[in-house]
C-alpha cells in the first residue's frame, strides 16, 4: 500500500444515539494507526440521532484502504446500527453539468473547475440546447445536444442516463437546467443531483419571479441549492442565501443580483459534495464546516 502524509479518510457516520458511539469510532482510528484531523458531531435531541463527520491522516494507518470498510463495518458499525459513507481524500469524484440558455452558473462553475478550486472532473455536460456548446469546446468537455419536449422526454433521459454511465459519473449538476427530471431518472442518482434556484418560491412561483417580487416590494431576495426529489424544488436543502433589496432596485438590479447568489449558493453546494460533508438523514441535511 503506497500511502503518503496527504491522504485521508474521511468516515460520515449517522444512527440512533446511545452511549459509547463517540469512543468506539476513535478507538477504531487509533488502534489501526490513524491521526484524527478533523472530527465534527451533532446529535438531534428531538430525534435521538447521531451524526458524525470523521477524517484521519492514513500515513500510519495499518489497515490497507480496501479494507477499512469491512473492518469499521465489522468492529463498530453493525454494532450501533450505523449508516456509513468511508471516502478518501485522494477521490476525485466526475461530475456532469446539465445546463439550459442561462450561463451564469454555468460559467461560474467552469471558471472555478479551470482555476484547479477543486479537485473534480467534468467530463460531460448536457443541454437541451445548442447554446453552450462552443464554451464546452472551448474547455475540452465532451457537449450533447438533447433537446426535450413532452413527446420525446422519455427517450431522451434514456440517452441521458446512458450517457452519465458511460462517462462513470458520480453526481450531477443542474446550472440552471430548465427541464423537470423524472421520477425515474432521479432515483438513479439519489442524493447526487445537486440543483438551484431563487427562493422566492411558493411565494412567487412561474417564469417571472422578480417582477412579482418587485411588485410586491420585497426587501430581500435569496438562492437556495438543494438535492433533486420527486416532489419538485422540496429535495434536502443543501445551501442557501440571501442578499438585500430596497426601493432603489430595479427589476434589472434585483436579477443581476439574484444570479450573483445563484453562483456563490451553488459553488458552496459542490463544495460541500466534494469535500464529503453532507449527510442527509430524512428530508435534511447536516452540513458539517
Amino acid at each position: 500500500m503506497n500511502q503518503t502524509s496527504t491522504q485521508s479518510a474521511i468516515l460520515l457516520i449517522h444512527c440512533k444515539d446511545r452511549p459509547g458511539i463517540v469512543v468506539a469510532i476513535t478507538d477504531f482510528i487509533f488502534n489501526n494507526g490513524g491521526n484524527i484531523l478533523n472530527l465534527d458531531q451533532h446529535v438531534d435531541a428531538e430525534h435521538q440521532m447521531f451524526f458524525m463527520r470523521v477524517e484521519w491522516d492514513l500515513q500510519k494507518f495499518t489497515l490497507a484502504l480496501e479494507n477499512i470498510g469491512k473492518e469499521f463495518e465489522a468492529s463498530v458499525a453493525a454494532r450501533f446500527g450505523m449508516q456509513w459513507h468511508l471516502h478518501f481524500s485522494s477521490d476525485e469524484p466526475r461530475m456532469a453539468l446539465f445546463v439550459s440558455k442561462l450561463p451564469h452558473c454555468f460559467y461560474d462553475i467552469l471558471s472555478r473547475y479551470e482555476a484547479g478550486e477543486w479537485q473534480v472532473d467534468i467530463p460531460l455536460i448536457i443541454s437541451n440546447h445548442n447554446d453552450m456548446a462552443s464554451v464546452a469546446e472551448r474547455f475540452g468537455i465532451d457537449y450533447f445536444h438533447l433537446p426535450v419536449d413532452k413527446d420525446n422526454k422519455q427517450e431522451q433521459e434514456a440517452k441521458q442516463l446512458e450517457l452519465l454511465k458511460s462517462y462513470k459519473i458520480d453526481f450531477i449538476v443542474l446550472a440552471r437546467y430548465m427541464q423537470i427530471l423524472s421520477e425515474n431518472f432521479i432515483a438513479q442518482y439519489p442524493q447526487r443531483i445537486i440543483n438551484i434556484h431563487h427562493s422566492f418560491l411558493p411565494a412567487f412561483p412561474g417564469g417571472r419571479p422578480y417582477h412579482s417580487a418587485y411588485e410586491r416590494g420585497v426587501k430581500i431576495i435569496g438562492a437556495t441549492s438543494h438535492y433533486v426529489t420527486a416532489e419538485l424544488d422540496a429535495g434536502p436543502i443543501i445551501e442557501q442565501d440571501v442578499v438585500h433589496v430596497s426601493h432603489k432596485d430595479t427589476v434589472g438590479d434585483m436579477v443581476r443580483k439574484g444570479r450573483d447568489l445563484e453562483k456563490i449558493v451553488l459553488a458552496r453546494a459542490i463544495w460541500h459534495q466534494l469535500n464529503h460533508s453532507l449527510l442527509v438523514c430524512e428530508n435534511r441535511t447536516v452540513v458539517f464546516d
